[in-house]
């Protein structure tokens, strides 16, 4: 019995574009995630204030901040597939 790939693996052609991707979503949820801590180091009493049905900044924000991640996942899904399926739809020419 044979315990190779499923599929041929090659090199990523959309790697280079993966990446970029990732680090600007990375960046741009640090930034978010950065105001979240810095109102909390410099204005700690702003996180007790109801600001949505009942629920203080603090819950506000944080359930925000992982909806905000999920979101991000599913947009940076969408498009490496969409950049891995025009690859293979238009092959460098050689």
């Amino acid at each position: 019995m044979l315990h190779e790939p499923a599929s041929q693996c090659g090199p990523d052609a959309s790697a280079e574009y993966k990446q970029n991707i990732g680090v600007w979503m990375f960046l741009l949820y640090a930034v978010v995630y950065a105001i979240f801590v810095a109102i909390n180091l410099l204005r700690p009493l702003w996180m007790e204030k109801t600001v949505f049905m009942g629920l203080n900044l603090a819950m506000v924000y944080g359930f925000g901040l992982i909806v905000f991640a999920l979101v991000e996942a599913l947009i940076y899904n969408h498009m490496c597939r969409t950049h891995e399926a025009d690859n293979k739809a238009a092959p460098e020419a050689k």
